[in-house]
């Protein structure tokens, strides 16, 4: 049993977050490529017509991510958050399939404009906490092969090896990436205010049913608030 958690560090700096989790489990991540991909390439499309030339930081998908960042010590500007950078990307057209599972969770955080993300489960080494970094965890971020630690005082999620996504949403470990071979993951949506709390819950629902309909497997729906900071994952 692994259990997900958030931390009363963390929970203290930002007492309204919510986080919502999608567990899918028994999927087959070699199939449905061509759709997923579709889909992902037309919510680009959509998502990039809608969206300004200039300005993009202040965005209200965005301006959130980065008053939370300067408020655990980190320059927004320069590490930007998971919604950030894919809603750049796909106005600059460099966005690109990587996987079903990766371009579908993609595809609804374009959609809902709100960051998310995803961790195999069978790399996950005791539980999954959302905290504050020490400074001096263990991170290899995603395509990388040096460690990075985070900054101390960053959002961090971590396991009992190290951090399994650095700067909150900002960037994955190459450890816990999603590959063409998961069968189980936790995938994670995030929301905090001034954002409307409805958007969190409508792509979690869309999320899940998007996995089911093309990968196949299970998947439950779960929410961590203050208060309710934790769920048990029955792996």
């Amino acid at each position: 049993m692994t259990r997900f958690r958030i931390e009363n560090d963390m929970l203290a700096l930002f007492p309204e977050v919510r986080i919502g989790l999608v567990m899918v489990t028994g999927i087959d991540n070699r199939t449905g490529a061509d759709p997923a991909a579709a889909l992902l390439a037309q919510q680009i499309t959509q998502t990039a017509a809608i969206l300004p030339d200039e300005d993009l930081a202040a965005l209200p998908a965005i301006a959130p991510w980065r008053q939370a960042y300067a408020a655990f010590g980190v320059k927004p500007s320069k590490t930007r958050s998971s919604i950030e950078n894919l809603l750049r990307s796909a106005k600059a057209s460099r966005l690109r399939s990587i996987n079903p599972l990766v371009d579908l969770y993609n595809t609804i955080s374009l959609a809902h404009q709100l960051p998310a993300g995803g961790e195999d489960l069978a790399t996950i080494s005791g539980d999954i906490v959302l905290c504050r970094a020490m400074g001096n965890e263990h991170f290899v971020p995603l395509g990388g092969s040096e460690l990075e630690p985070p900054p101390a005082g960053a959002v961090i999620y971590r396991d009992d090896v190290g951090v399994i996504c650095s700067c909150w949403n900002w960037r994955e470990a190459d450890r816990t990436k999603l590959t063409e071979t998961t069968t189980d993951a936790v995938l994670v949506m995030e929301s905090i205010p001034p954002l409307d709390p409805a958007g969190l819950d409508t792509g979690l629902g869309a999320l899940a049913h998007l996995v089911t309909t093309h990968l196949g497997g299970r998947a439950t729906i779960h929410l961590l608030t203050h208060q309710n900071p934790s769920v048990d994952l029955p792996i």
